[in-house]
């Protein structure tokens, strides 16, 4: 039993490294944010179909709720375009950095959402994330267009997670997937034929490494991590996932120091501030993982 536990945690980890790692290939993928979360969306789409074919899970569900995945859709989509555009206009440390400030949306969109009070501690832990921003902005200020698109990552990711968390309720997270890549595609679609130069033969040109790095990212970093982390989160507590996910930062900035030493390298600031936002949200999930303890102490 202990050794299985292990495992679980191991995978877990794994798949944290793997979120980290989606960063790096947003570095290495060379055509352009909307044009790489168009083809991530659509190769995603293609193996969680395969997969629920597999699986021979039933897609029916009401036109409402089919309404509800795909706004859905189209904010993990801004989330997709605003991330990797952010690593395009500054680097992946400022990316991942601005990224850690999701939690603390959060805290303040799930009132709303969930319709509960607002708790008193989350607001001072914000205050304090402004605070680790606002060092980051005034060290980092010629990256102030990748801060500004990593800050709105950050919150489509939030509004993207809170709205989930309410469809897992009646459906299952591989049919609400399903209906949120395909909507996705079509938002980013009708984006492109309208405002992007249309759907070109130099569109779909994409050298072998872009496609080779394209299909990593929708098969290992999408379709497999989000199959995954559902599956680990049966076995264990949801906070610790939560918990242990707030490391993706950390695993993403190393990575990025290894393999972009020039281009990452930040100034001492920058690691004072983004040291500031990480330890505030791993500290806000080790205080949210106690009181739920104490409400359910078995």
């Amino acid at each position: 039993m202990p050794n299985a536990k292990l495992k679980n945690y191991l995978h877990l980890h794994f798949l944290v490294f793997i979120a980290g790692f989606t960063a790096i290939l947003g570095e290495l993928i060379t055509i352009s944010a909307v044009s790489l979360v168009w083809f991530r969306m659509v190769m995603a789409s293609v193996l969680m179909f395969a997969y629920i074919k597999i699986a021979k899970v039933k897609l029916k569900v009401s036109p409402k709720a089919i309404i509800k995945f795909s706004l859905a859709g189209v904010i993990i989509a801004l989330h997709w375009i605003t991330f990797f555009g952010a690593i395009d206009a500054s680097n992946i440390s400022i990316t991942l950095a601005m990224f850690s400030t999701g939690a603390f949306f959060a805290s303040f969109i799930e009132p709303v959402i969930y319709k509960r009070a607002i708790i008193w501690y989350e607001i001072i832990f914000g205050i304090v994330v402004i605070i680790g921003v606002f060092v980051i902005t005034q060290s980092e200020f010629k990256y102030i267009n990748g801060i500004i698109l990593g800050i709105s990552s950050a919150f489509f990711s939030s509004l993207f997670a809170v709205l989930n968390g309410s469809f897992l309720k009646q459906h299952t997270a591989t049919v609400i997937s399903f209906y949120e890549f395909l909507s996705g595609v079509l938002f980013i679609s009708i984006y492109i034929f309208f405002f992007g130069g249309g759907f070109s033969a130099e569109f779909f040109n994409l050298s072998t490494s872009d496609f080779g790095y394209l299909f990593i990212l929708a098969s290992i970093c999408t379709a497999y991590a989000f199959i995954a982390s559902v599956y680990v989160m049966k076995l264990i507590s949801p906070y610790t996932v939560v918990l242990t996910y707030n490391l993706e930062p950390i695993y993403g900035i190393l990575l990025a120091i290894v393999l972009f030493p020039e281009k990452e390298k930040m100034t001492l600031e920058f690691y004072y501030g983004a040291i500031v936002i990480i330890a505030t949200v791993m500290l806000n999930g080790v205080i949210k993982n106690i009181r739920t303890l104490k409400r359910n102490p078995s």
